[in-house]
């Protein structure tokens, strides 16, 4: 799997709450719309600032918080094509996966605010085309690939009528 785009720089901890605030959950649940809410309270107009397959690049403990599915998913439907982090929260992580939005552990100290990256997940490596450099990732479980690679993991399920990890 290959991904390229411009970096969007976030630090640590950043929360489900940051990532899209609870307050709109309420209002609909129309993926397309919550989209447009993604980071705003860090980043105000950062819908309007992403091309599709950018990526949200952050530091340590990224989708902290609560386990809401909507974070993840309204990010993927921003048309964000990974998150790029030192570390993840569990639950995001899982859920990030299941949704089909690719989440990449790495050190982002290296990246800047638009950074054009190029991401090969099968090479382990992200390469900084802004820079000249290249920067190892950790590598995605095998099974974590073929959910991706499907799509998330309800379409996993259709595809193979089942787990067929």
């Amino acid at each position: 799997m290959q991904y390229s785009g411009r970096a969007h720089k976030f630090g640590d901890d950043v929360n489900t709450e940051y990532i899209i605030s609870g307050k709109y959950k309420f209002k609909t649940l129309d993926m397309k719309e919550l989209a447009k809410h993604v980071m705003e309270d860090l980043a105000p107009g950062f819908y309007e600032k992403v091309t599709a397959g950018d990526f949200i690049a952050a530091g340590t403990n990224f989708g902290c918080g609560s386990s809401r599915e909507q974070a993840p998913l309204a990010i993927k439907y921003a048309g964000v094509g990974a998150v790029l982090a030192k570390s993840f929260a569990r639950i995001f992580y899982r859920n990030a996966i299941n949704t089909g939005l690719p989440v990449v552990e790495c050190d982002t100290d290296q990246l800047d605010p638009g950074d054009e990256l190029f991401i090969d997940l099968n090479a382990g490596v992200i390469t900084n085309r802004t820079k000249g450099t290249t920067i190892p990732i950790k590598p995605l479980p095998e099974v974590m690939i073929r959910i991706l690679n499907d799509g998330g993991l309800a379409a996993h399920f259709k595809k193979y009528g089942g787990f067929n990890l």
